[in-house]
C-alpha cells in the first residue's frame, strides 16, 4: 500500500450515503440502522489541536491495521467489527461506485456497542506520561515500581494504567482502585485482564517482526452485556512503536509514528499551533512511518 501517493482526505461526509452521527478528531461515525459505519480520516492532531493539512493515506493505515488486529485477536477478545469491506457498501448503496478510490481501506462497519468510559492503557516499557511520573513519584498510576529504573526500560511485568475518558480537554489518569469504585470491581478486573492479554500477544506478535509495541491503550463497550473490543487496536495513534534495531534504554527513542509532526512543533516552540500548516517534508516524513509500520506489521504490500 503505497499511502503516499493516495488523496489525503479530511472528511469524508459527502462520499457516505447515511447520517453523521459524530465527528471527533480523526474518525466520523455515521448510523446505517443496525450498525455503526466508522470513517477514518487523514487528519492528524497533536496537543487536542487537529493540525493542517491532513497526511495522505494515515486514515487507510490507522482502519487497515485494526482489522488486521481485530481478526488476530477474535480469539481473546471479541470485538465490534462486522466487515471493511467498502466495495460491499457500494453494493448497498452507501457509497457510489465512483467514489470507492477515495474511502477504500478507510471503512469499517461495526456493532453498536455502549461505551465503556475507561481508557485501558498498558505499558511494557517506562516511557511518555509513565516516565514522567515514575520521575516524581517512583509509581505509575499508584503502582509503585522498582527504584533505578531508567526511561524506555522494559517493565519486569506490564502494568494497567488506566484513564478516565473526558469527551473534552485531557483524559485523566487514576488508580485502578478509583477505576473500581466507578465501573465496579468486577468489570474492572475484567477489563484489566483482558488489556494485558491482548498486550502480551501484540508484543509477541510485533517483536516478531523486528518492533516494540512499548504501551497502547484500548477501549472496550458493552453489547448485551457482553464485553467487546471497540474503536481501534494496536494503531500508530494508539499505540507507541519502536524499531527495535533502535531500541536503547535509558535514551530516547524515535518512534514510528508522528514524530516529525512532534519535532516540528517543538522546533517551533509550540506557539499557535495550527496555526500554519505544517510543511510539505513533515507530511511525506510522517505518512512515510504510518505506511512503514503497517508493512512491518502486516508484512504485506497491499
Amino acid at each position: 500500500m503505497n499511502v503516499i501517493n493516495q488523496q489525503a482526505l479530511d472528511t469524508v461526509e459527502p462520499l457516505i450515503r447515511a447520517p453523521l452521527v459524530y465527528k471527533g478528531k480523526v474518525r466520523e461515525l455515521y448510523d446505517l440502522g443496525e450498525h455503526w459505519l466508522i470513517a477514518v480520516t487523514d487528519r492528524i492532531s497533536a496537543f487536542d489541536v487537529v493540525l493542517r493539512p491532513p497526511i495522505p493515506g494515515k486514515g487507510a493505515v490507522l482502519n487497515r491495521l485494526s482489522a488486521y488486529w481485530f481478526e488476530r485477536t477474535a480469539h481473546l477478545q471479541e470485538n465490534h467489527m462486522v466487515h471493511a469491506d467498502a466495495a460491499r457498501l457500494v453494493r448497498e448503496g452507501v457509497v457510489e461506485e465512483k467514489d470507492l478510490p477515495l474511502v477504500d481501506g478507510r471503512l469499517m462497519v461495526c456493532r453498536k456497542a455502549e461505551r465503556i468510559d475507561m481508557e485501558c492503557i498498558v505499558r511494557g516499557y517506562l516511557s511518555g506520561g509513565g516516565w514522567r511520573q515514575y520521575e516524581k513519584t517512583g509509581a505509575v498510576n499508584g503502582i509503585r515500581l522498582p527504584e533505578g529504573l531508567r526511561k524506555n526500560d522494559r517493565l519486569p511485568e506490564p502494568v494497567f494504567t488506566p484513564s478516565a475518558k473526558n469527551d473534552t480537554g485531557h483524559d485523566e489518569d487514576i488508580p485502578f482502585a478509583e477505576m473500581e469504585r466507578r465501573i465496579g470491581k468486577r468489570l474492572a478486573a475484567e477489563l484489566q485482564s483482558r488489556s494485558l492479554a491482548l498486550y502480551r500477544f501484540g508484543r509477541e506478535w510485533c517483536w516478531r517482526r523486528g518492533i516494540v509495541l512499548a504501551d497502547c491503550k484500548m477501549e472496550f463497550g458493552l453489547i448485551g452485556g457482553e464485553i467487546v473490543l471497540i474503536d481501534e487496536l494496536f494503531t500508530p495513534d494508539s499505540a507507541r512503536f519502536w524499531a527495535a534495531e533502535n531500541y536503547r534504554a535509558g535514551a530516547d527513542i524515535d518512534s514510528m509514528d508522528k514524530e516529525p509532526v512532534r519535532r516540528y512543533l517543538a522546533a517551533s516552540g509550540g506557539a499557535d499551533i495550527g496555526a500554519d500548516p505544517l510543511p510539505d517534508q513533515v507530511v511525506q516524513d510522517t505518512a512515510r512511518r504510518y505506511e512503514t509500520i503497517y508493512r512491518r506489521i502486516t508484512q504485506s504490500d497491499k
